[in-house]
């Protein structure tokens, strides 16, 4: 959790000099976390329900052409072949070095313990809580919170919340720090040193204020070094032309400047997944965002950096195996995840594939799991933090049985 403010303190001294509270790194959610140890853990929630069975497409079962035509292997833009049964869709093109590289892997058919009921707010909470259901009143902190409770020496720089969305994965007691890419403070030294004046007497919001600048500046966007009377006056969020393009470049760069120095673990959020019509045209250009958030990320840490590194990107659920009458898939179950990093043992496809005969399909209508979500996740955090398999089964992840390990890391 954040350190908490005092409201009424805060927003009479912001109105004194003239802070915009939506811009203002204080308030806006990134995630990072910094632990001992140098391995690093990036994780990226898909918000929608991505499409696994388009994402990375079973060529080699026949049961899928009959579901989706020629399962895009001979199309005008195709497929690019991964292993000659399973195919990458070709917005993901560019991720391809690091498949042959061995720093890009795929788990398939897997999900969270949800399901039947489908719904985005339900299937969200619980990948983003780690727990086996949301009911009996257990407690919902994050999961990454746990794993932050359970790493000796973490702290408030360990973990990191990045983007506008509230991120439950890091909800709970750990401290995190939180960063939007909309925030940014143009100041003028005339205006710092009134802000230091009316903040003299609270150290706490003075520390804030401190580490908002820090943030800002690190960012890549200088505070204001001269301006006029009026500017001494003012805080204000002055975004740069092209701030909500790219919004996860931007992203990604900020958390690999972290990843660079105390922080170990980040998350943040793609949107946008949700192909109920048209998925052919509105598929490619999120896959597009995910394949640059990825690659900014390898590019901004060193390469020693992100030898050390995992990124694991998940989503609440899969769709339909079948296309329906709006050339868009429903929500369904089985997904897949998406992994990346130097850490990684990478190129290949991992997990048990169920195959999409109807009669293989869950409630002949879904790809069927055949391995929880979790559980890949689980042993992920036992390679990469060493955290007992006990603490993960019960602690990180009650109920969960690890299984057999899937040898990502």
């Amino acid at each position: 959790m954040t350190t908490p403010l005092n409201r009424r303190d805060f927003l009479a001294r912001s109105a004194l000099i003239g802070c915009s509270l939506a811009a203002s790194p204080l308030l806006t959610p990134v995630s990072l976390a910094a632990t001992s140890g140098d391995n690093r853990l990036v994780v990226i929630l898909l918000r929608g329900g991505m499409d696994g069975l388009d994402v990375v497409r079973p060529y080699g079962d026949p049961a899928y052409t009959a579901l989706r035509g020629d399962a895009g292997m001979n199309a005008k833009n195709p497929a690019i072949d991964l292993d000659g049964y399973f195919a990458l869709h070709p917005a993901l093109k560019p991720l391809m070095p690091l498949w042959h590289n061995g720093q890009l892997g795929f788990a398939h058919a897997v999900s969270t313990p949800y399901r039947d009921k489908r719904s985005h707010f339900d299937g969200q909470d619980l990948l983003e809580a780690g727990l086996t259901d949301l009911s009996g009143g257990t407690s919902r902190d994050g999961w990454l919170n746990r794993v932050l409770q359970n790493l000796p020496d973490s702290g408030p720089a360990t973990a990191y919340a990045v983007g506008r969305d509230p991120l439950g994965v890091l909800g709970g007691p750990a401290l995190i720090q939180r960063w939007s890419p909309e925030a940014d403070l143009a100041l003028s030294p005339q205006a710092i040193q009134l802000a230091r004046l009316i903040m003299a007497d609270d150290p706490l919001f003075d520390a804030a204020f401190t580490q908002a600048l820090e943030i800002a500046d690190n960012d890549g966007d200088k505070v204001a070094t001269s301006g006029t009377p009026e500017e001494m006056m003012s805080m204000a969020s002055k975004a740069p032309k092209g701030k909500n393009s790219g919004v996860e470049k931007r992203v990604a760069e900020f958390i690999g400047k972290q990843l660079r120095a105390q922080t170990r673990i980040a998350a943040f959020s793609i949107n946008g997944w949700d192909t109920h019509q048209s998925q052919d045209r509105t598929l490619p250009r999120t896959l597009a965002r995910l394949s640059d958030a990825i690659l900014t990320l390898q590019d901004t840490v060193t390469q020693n950096v992100w030898n050390k590194t995992t990124v694991v990107a998940v989503t609440e659920f899969g769709r339909t195996a079948r296309i329906n009458g709006s050339k868009g898939t429903d929500h369904g179950t089985g997904g897949v995840m998406v992994l990346a990093g130097g850490a990684l043992r990478g190129g290949k496809i991992y997990g048990d594939w169920p195959g999409v005969d109807e009669a293989q399909l869950y409630q002949r209508r879904d790809l069927m799991p055949t391995r929880d979500l979790r559980s890949m996740l689980a042993w992920l955090l036992h390679s990469q933090f060493g955290l007992p398999k006990s603490t993960l089964e019960t602690t990180i992840f009650p109920g969960l049985d690890l299984g057999e390990n899937p040898n990502i890391i």
